[in-house]
């Protein structure tokens, strides 16, 4: 089972599999929001290592790379999971485009063989919706709101002496609590296929290693329009910028549309 939350002490690579710091418990504003739940605890006794969204009754939207060599996905809706919480099992479905070395196409579904009672789906946007905000100069005066169950703090570890490796003297400690937590995030640049979001340095939130999958929400702290999902990020403390995957593009919504009717 891939593990975004590998351990509570290690040295992470640069790699797509971002949690939200500088943020806040999110409790009850997103119940729509997810876990992808191992069959094992992580090193740290954590249990959750990628985030999703329910965008119908019967669909669950996260990365798909979270998915690795799985068939199957147990997740949990849980505002912070404990083992014995409720879990919904359904079937991986990648987009057939997506390749292991790329970033492009990385989005999947998990689908249910029945619907997830009582949680009310995120709204989906219509096609290029950032487009016209961006043309109408909107994006910048926007916040967004990632939401996940990833790390919620990052620190350096920093081994002393002559004979430490680089490498261990920029070891990364990160704090997993299987918890959702969302940030709010502003705009940096919107391309063909990504929305980039700010440096948490400037004193915005941020996603980390196990967000991946997570929804980025167009507005304010209890907005449930889903615009992109998180993806990657520039650094290993969780503290630079993110791309999130657009979910507004003619390309996306051709996956999309297989499994939910879109606006």
């Amino acid at each position: 089972m891939i593990s975004a939350a590998l351990t509570a002490t290690a040295a992470f690579p640069v790699s797509p599999a971002w949690a939200i710091t500088n943020g806040s418990p999110d409790l009850t504003a997103h119940p729509q929001v997810g876990a992808i739940i191992g069959d094992k605890p992580n090193d740290d006794g954590t249990w959750s290592y990628c985030t999703g969204t329910l965008i119908s009754p019967t669909v669950f939207l996260t990365a798909a790379h979270c998915a690795a060599e799985e068939k199957t996905a147990r997740v949990s809706f849980s505002t912070r999971y404990k083992q014995g919480d409720k879990v919904y099992t359904g079937r991986y479905v990648l987009d057939p485009r997506y390749r292991e070395k790329s970033d492009l196409h990385d989005m999947a579904v998990v689908v249910f063989d029945t619907a997830v009672p009582d949680i009310k789906p995120a709204r989906l946007p219509t096609e290029g919706l950032l487009d016209r905000l961006d043309d109408a100069n909107a994006l910048e005066i926007t916040r967004f709101t990632p939401v996940g169950y990833g790390a919620v703090a990052s620190a350096r570890i920093s081994a002393k002496g002559k004979h430490a490796s680089a490498k261990e003297r920029h070891k990364v400690r990160l704090t997993y609590t299987d918890t959702r937590h969302q940030a709010s995030i502003s705009f940096e640049n919107l391309t063909r296929r990504w929305l980039k979001l700010s440096l948490a340095s400037k004193g915005d939130g941020s996603t980390c290693f196990g967000d991946s999958g997570g929804p980025n929400f167009l507005g304010g702290p209890t907005s449930d329009l889903l615009v992109a999902t998180t993806i990657s990020g520039d650094d290993d403390a969780c503290r630079l910028t993110n791309y999130d995957y657009r979910l507004d593009t003619p390309q996306v919504r051709s996956f999309l549309k297989k499994f939910v009717t879109l606006p």
